[in-house]
């Protein structure tokens, strides 16, 4: 923990320094404010976690289903369940622990903090960058309570005001941190996400967080408890702005995102779903306009009606079946020894054979007229003889 305690008394003393160019140096604003400056700067530095824990919280919204799923699978075996859990994590590459980081980074420096302000109270130091300035943080007062005293451990004529400015602290503090989470569940939280092994979290997040603070609050410094409450404010208004910006879909957040960009459009003369993500017109329309046109195929047509030069593709089959009709009353009625069978009545026959006898029926037809006429026209010749 030493080079926690130097960088926070670095941060701490050079923050006085700042402060003290405008404030009294002994005055307890100038380090309360010194406090909440350092609160800044490590959450500051804390940023780049926090943008993970956003995309894990949505992974984790978006992995229920298939959560629910592996429950109802493997729900009898909860050992196979947590492989199978453990190995979907894996796969999308989310942490469900990562919305505690945040948290669990900051309990170094918070204890960091904290044992700087206790040793402060006492005279002490941990780092000789501390050393010229523990008598001054000692009895430095806000409020008339010294920041570096407890709400259990306050003694002296200010003892009074230690536990008042305590209490309102803790519950200040409280409060802010119970605020934050009910407002990333209630607004920017899908219904799928409040059921599950992520709903759980959520919860322990949401009652035990808070509960541990308020119990243990009164056992921190006031410089401590200004540390979380000003951490708890940053916390709040970076969320805030995160579900404004750029909600989750499927939540109260986005729902009410989209209805803000449809009275912004309305203001303006503008149609009121013009630019609205998520609309399912707006997606309709620009998937209908994209779409090519459908290409009509054409028919199959026989060699003879491609020779023939028939009409279009949709009425050369009536016609064909007209014409071989046709053809075939012809051919009954006309004199024997006469073939009267025109081109294009057997390309009609032909037409109307399946695919792979093209002209079969056509050519069989008139063959076998032909071979009656000639035995009818050797019994007439028989008969004259």
């Amino acid at each position: 923990m030493t080079p926690l305690y130097w960088a926070v008394s670095a941060l701490l003393v050079g923050w006085h320094w700042l402060l003290g160019q405008v404030l009294d140096p002994n005055g307890g604003w100038a380090w309360a404010l010194s406090i909440a400056g350092l609160t800044i700067v490590i959450r500051t530095i804390l940023i780049p976690l926090f943008v993970k824990q956003i995309r894990s919280s949505r992974n984790m919204q978006l992995l229920q289903p298939k959560m629910k799923e592996l429950q109802k699978k493997y729900g009898h075996d909860r050992e196979k369940l947590g492989q199978e859990m453990m190995k979907l994590y894996k796969e999308t590459g989310t942490n469900p622990f990562s919305s505690c980081l945040p948290l669990l980074l900051q309990s170094p420096i918070f204890l960091a903090l904290f044992r700087v302000l206790d040793y402060a109270a006492k005279g002490q130091w941990h780092s000789e960058i501390m050393k010229p300035y523990v008598n001054s943080l000692q009895h430095a007062k806000i409020f008339g309570a010294e920041i570096s005293q407890t709400f259990l451990k306050a003694s002296g004529a200010g003892s009074g005001n230690v536990k008042v400015v305590a209490i309102v602290l803790i519950i200040l503090m409280t409060a802010t941190m119970f605020t934050t989470q009910l407002q990333l569940m209630r607004k920017n939280m899908p219904k799928e996400a409040l059921t599950g092994q992520a709903a759980q979290m959520q919860k322990i997040m949401l009652y035990v967080f808070p509960i541990f603070f308020l119990i243990g609050g009164f056992n921190f410094p006031i410089g401590v408890l200004i540390y979380w409450f000003v951490s708890n404010l940053w916390t709040m208004g970076q969320q805030f702005y995160v579900i404004r910006r750029n909600p989750a879909p499927g939540t109260p957040a986005y729902d009410a995102m989209q209805e803000r960009k449809r009275h912004h459009n309305v203001r303006h003369g503008k149609p009121a779903d013009e630019g609205v993500p998520g609309t399912t017109d707006t997606d309709t329309a620009t998937e209908t306009d994209r779409r090519p046109a459908q290409r009509q195929q054409p028919k199959r047509q026989s060699r003879s009606d491609r020779r023939g030069g028939s009409g279009s593709t949709g009425t050369s089959g009536s016609n064909a079946s007209d014409n071989g009709q046709t053809a075939a009353s012809a051919s009954q009625d006309a004199p024997q020894g006469q073939e009267t069978t025109p081109k294009k009545t057997q390309a009609g026959g032909a037409k109307r054979q399946p695919a792979g006898k093209k002209g079969s029926g056509a050519k069989r037809q008139p063959a076998a007229k032909s071979a009656a006429q000639k035995k009818a026209a050797q019994k007439r010749s028989g008969g004259s003889r």
